[in-house]
């Protein structure tokens, strides 16, 4: 800022500020932070990424570095992944019971597109590599193209997009098709030309992950018709797709029982529930007063069956696949939502922040 210096902390997805430094101490901590990245330290009108490595208590820990150029200064963003601590297992990642088995289904055939999708930040990377880590053995060749290669798995090849050498995404997934892969992961799905390669792919034998940025599993048919894939590619290379959002847990610690409010026995009564008591969390020094520590997944998985198939083929609206959802009994984000509510997991504010009533 203009007097002072801000150091904000995003706790469990929410930004909180921590302290304010006097002004002074800018530049000196900007420099520190861009030698510990191995940045250029006199360049201070363009945006830099680069990386940490360090250990704490034992743990590898790395730290991702993006600096901008703001008016004030610049501004520096550290992402923190704790290597040691990612989730590489399918079961841990709070899926409940119906939607684990038609996930893994998904990521067993032997050819076709299964996407994540999700706003930046909602895990879905997290999902891709447990599913990686479940299908790695050595029987298959597995290849990942991503931007940038975030946790380092054994036994699999992967690929650091680099722009400014022209090697896309697009320009990554041709290169590796060459390199008779099983299964192939890329990072994301930006343009018509990756899109293209993957669906490509996945017609020819190979199982295809990917992510997609859209808000739910139904939209993320249209968004890929839009792009200018043919429906009828679509339709033959589809496997299946699932929505993720992150919500904050209820603190272990000072979480209590407590009786629901109108609002929320109304909005579970919409959606054919009933709820007798939620759990909340009073704040306690666990938690930083907030109620809430750690984080979880709901999910909305989208099966492509036949009949869905169908309705990519013949373009009829996206609101059909929701009805085929509830006919399967397939959650949508919001009831998966509440029936973490209703386990107690989480709260239903928490709910209605990431997954929009309908």
């Amino acid at each position: 800022q203009e007097t002072e210096l801000k150091v904000r902390y995003r706790v469990d997805g929410m930004l909180k500020t921590e302290r304010a430094l006097p002004k002074y101490m800018q530049n000196v901590i900007l420099a520190r932070i861009k030698i510990m990245g191995n940045l250029n330290i006199t360049e201070s009108r363009i945006p830099q990424d680069g990386r940490i490595k360090i250990t704490v208590n034992m743990r590898a820990i790395d730290i991702r570095l993006s600096t901008l150029p703001t008016i004030y200064g610049e501004k520096v963003v550290m992402r923190i992944l704790d290597i040691g601590n990612a989730l590489n297992d399918l079961s841990k990642l709070s899926f409940n019971d119906k939607n684990l088995t038609a996930f893994t289904n998904m990521i067993e055939h032997p050819n076709g597109i299964v996407l994540l999708t999700g706003p930046t930040g909602s895990g879905k990377s997290s999902t891709l590599y447990a599913a990686l880590n479940k299908l790695n053995n050595e029987n298959v060749n597995i290849i990942t193209v991503e931007d940038p290669v975030e946790y380092q798995l054994e036994g699999i090849n992967q690929i650091q997009v680099r722009e400014e050498v022209d090697l896309t995404f697009a320009v990554g997934l041709r290169s590796i098709l060459r390199q008779d892969p099983d299964i192939v992961m890329v990072g994301e799905i930006r343009d018509l030309e990756t899109a293209q390669i993957a669906v490509r792919a996945s017609l020819t034998g190979h199982l295809v992950l990917s992510t997609l940025h859209t808000n739910s599993a139904v939209e993320s048919v249209s968004r890929l018709r839009d792009m200018g894939i043919e429906p009828f590619l679509l339709s033959s290379s589809l496997v299946g797709i699932v929505a993720q959002r992150l919500v904050r847990n209820v603190c272990r610690d000072c979480g209590e029982y407590v009786n629901p409010n109108e609002r929320e026995i109304e909005i579970f009564s919409q959606h054919g529930m009933t709820v007798e008591k939620v759990r909340r969390g009073r704040g306690c020094p666990a938690c930083n007063n907030t109620g809430y520590r750690g984080r979880l997944a709901i999910h909305e998985v989208l099966k492509v069956d036949e009949f869905v198939k169908d309705i990519i083929l013949t373009g009829k609206s996206p609101s059909l696949l929701r009805g085929r959802m509830k006919d399967t009994g397939y959650l949508s984000l919001l009831e998966d939502g509440l029936l973490k509510v209703k386990q107690g997991f989480t709260t239903t504010e928490e709910v209605l922040r990431v997954a929009t009533v309908k």
